[in-house]
């Protein structure tokens, strides 16, 4: 891992030794960074421990995944504008596709969610002709045989471009529905409340502001990301993301109601009090962050650029630590797997990275304290 002269401190960690994949280091941060609230006993960290393996393989840019209560995962691929699914018995098959889905550049069929207590029902956050916008499909079936069916906008007329759309999408433990929107290539964007780019969105699932937002009757939670594409939340309910830099610095944020985050003024930490630094920032080379996912009390970001892996731990200093560097290529997306474990999704078909056999992959990678 390259380390830059501007990092302060280099740790190097082995968690477990002999059977846990080793980290290529662990750093902190090299600036100040925001203090981390906590209400409960911090959870214990976990590792990945051994080689993934691979779960499906042979997608095609893909760009997202959920896991549904039937055992089967839906996973999206951008550009293709298909949803598959990887049932329980390891068969990946066609859902459906969606045709509304414009791809181009960096947009196309991005983030996809299912509610908690809605499963007949599939969000996908999508790239159209003219703008970005959230829909909600009917989804049909059963476990090998899930269909799309009729479908309704939740929420359009967000900016596009050929990057920074954003397009993360994810239901929180309070039920509502977020979402990371990148500037659209437009920075100005982050800093205008009555724009909804260079926002993380929250609302209810019909799209309309929930009442508690911070900005009365809008869909505005926080401001200032330039291009956000990973949210999750710790066992206390706390939102954190993760956000694309442009040439210095990657972001990973506690996210606060109504907070600034500072972009296109501050990229990293800025001492501009109107705005909330970052708890812990990569170099624009290590990182490029895209999905995130919180398990066993640590969380997990996917790295693009950076190809690899990274787990994140918040605390006084807040410390991160990469896994499989160059092993498997660009990583664009994480989420928990069955049993304690952890899926990567690689993206190394989307014309930007140099593809593997097999590729793209989701794997699958053990983890122990």
């Amino acid at each position: 891992m390259r380390i830059p002269p501007a990092l302060a401190a280099v740790v190097v960690a082995a968690l477990l030794a002999g059977c846990t994949a080793q980290p290529q280091g662990a750093l902190t941060t090299p600036v100040p960074t925001t203090p981390v609230p906590t209400t409960s006993e911090p959870a214990a960290a976990v590792a990945p421990v051994g080689e993934p393996t691979t779960i499906a393989s042979g997608l095609d840019a893909p760009w997202s995944m959920v896991r549904l209560d039937s055992g089967s995962t839906l996973i999206s691929e951008r550009d293709s504008r298909l949803v598959k699914e990887l049932t329980p018995d390891g068969t990946v098959r066609e859902v459906g596709s969606v045709d509304g889905a414009a791809p181009g550049g960096e947009g196309g069929l991005l983030g996809i969610a299912v509610a908690p207590d809605d499963p007949t029902g599939l969000f996908v956050y999508l790239t159209a002709a003219d703008d970005n916008r959230i829909v909600r499909f009917d989804l049909g079936g059963e476990p090998g045989d899930y269909s799309l069916g009729a479908s309704r906008d939740i929420l359009t007329g967000l900016k596009k471009a050929g990057n920074h759309n954003g397009g993360r999408i994810e239901f929180g433990p309070d039920g509502k529905l977020y979402a990371t929107v990148g500037d659209a290539s437009d920075p100005k964007t982050a800093q205008d409340r009555a724009s909804l780019n260079g926002k993380i969105l929250r609302m209810n699932a019909d799209g309309t502001a929930p009442a508690d937002n911070p900005f009365d009757g809008s869909l505005v939670y926080s401001l200032g990301h330039r291009n956000p594409q990973g949210i999750a939340w710790d066992d206390d309910g706390q939102l954190w993301a993760a956000e694309f830099g442009q040439n210095t610095w990657d972001e990973f944020n506690i996210i606060q109601p109504g907070a600034n985050y500072g972009w296109p003024t501050a990229e990293g930490t800025s001492d501009d009090p109107a705005f909330v630094n970052p708890v812990f920032q990569w170099p624009t080379d290590d990182a490029s962050p895209s999905g995130l996912t919180w398990v066993g009390g640590t969380f997990f970001m996917a790295g693009l650029g950076g190809e690899r892996l990274w787990a994140v731990n918040p605390g006084t200093p807040t410390t991160a630590v990469d896994y499989f560097s160059d092993s498997f290529g660009r990583i664009r997306d994480v989420i928990p797997g069955p049993d304690g474990t952890l899926w990567m999704m690689t993206n190394n078909t989307d014309g930007r990275g140099t593809p593997r056999e097999g590729d793209d992959q989701i794997l699958q990678v053990e983890l122990a304290p």
